[in-house]
Formats: structure tokens, sequence, C-alpha cells
């Protein structure tokens, strides 16, 4: 009686083939893949940059110059919920190197906030008493850096 090979060298061959050829198969997909997406996104880019008369269009009046401002009125990003909130008068200038603008608040230079923004332009707001929201930010230089966020003119 013969006992057969179970471990024939035909069948080992067959195998290593088989994973020689699914990873060939496997790389030209992710090749085709990336490049039929980056040719998509050619084609049909999605729309990111926002003109200002897409803006007038819209309803939505941006703000060019101090003089078209208004006491009440609720400026920057409004769709955002925003943690921190204070009240005082902006100034020009950061506060040891941090910050565009500062919040001069009562109790005198220990209460001033060094102010950032990347959706209003304070500069329009100098010298206005205001109350701002927006995102805490850590800092090493000054005890409070705030991203506002949103302005409301006070007076």
């Amino acid at each position: 009686m013969d006992i057969p090979n179970l471990s024939s060298q035909d069948t080992f061959v067959s195998q290593t083939n088989n994973n020689k050829n699914t990873k060939i198969i496997i790389a030209i997909i992710v090749i085709f893949g990336i490049t039929a997406g980056f040719w998509i996104s050619r084609f049909w880019p999605t729309k990111t940059a926002v003109s200002l008369s897409d803006l007038e269009s819209s309803g939505v009046n941006p703000i060019t110059n101090n003089t078209s401002l208004k006491v009440g009125v609720l400026y920057g990003e409004t769709d955002k919920s925003f943690t921190d909130s204070a009240t005082g008068t902006i100034a020009d200038g950061g506060l040891n190197g941090v910050g565009t603008h500062i919040l001069k608040r009562d109790g005198g230079d220990s209460q001033t906030v060094a102010l950032t923004s990347s959706t209003v332009d304070l500069s329009l707001f100098v010298d206005k008493k205001v109350q701002i929201t927006g995102q805490t930010n850590s800092s090493n230089k000054v005890a409070w850096l705030l991203d506002v966020g949103n302005i409301k003119i006070l007076e």
C-alpha cells in the first residue's frame, strides 16, 4: 500500500502564485482608485470660497468699515456656541507679544484679555465697549488668550 504525499510541491507553488496575483490585483485597484479620485475632484470641485457678491445675495451684510456698526447687533460667527465671554473695551496691540488686540476690563491690568480672531476684524471695534464670546486658548505669556467668535457692541 502506497502512502500518498500530502505535501506536494505543486500545491505550494500554486498557493504562492495565488498570493502574488492577489497582491498585484489589490495594488492595481488602489492605484486606479487614487487616480480616479484625483481626476473626479478636478472635474467636480466643491465650492469653498465665498465672494462678497455671494454674501450680499444671501442677505448677509459684510462689515467693511466701523461706521456701519450698530449697538446691540451680534457680529461674527453666530451659529456656533462659544463657551467663554467677557465685557470691556477693545484696544489695539497685543499683550506681551500675544494677540492682535486687547480687551480692557474693569479691575485694572490684571484683568486684561489678549485677543485674536479668525472670524471678526477686531480693528473695526477699537475703543468700543463690547461683549465678546469665544474660545479660550492656552498661553505661557498671558493669563487669558481668547479667540473671538462674535462681538456685540454695548455702547
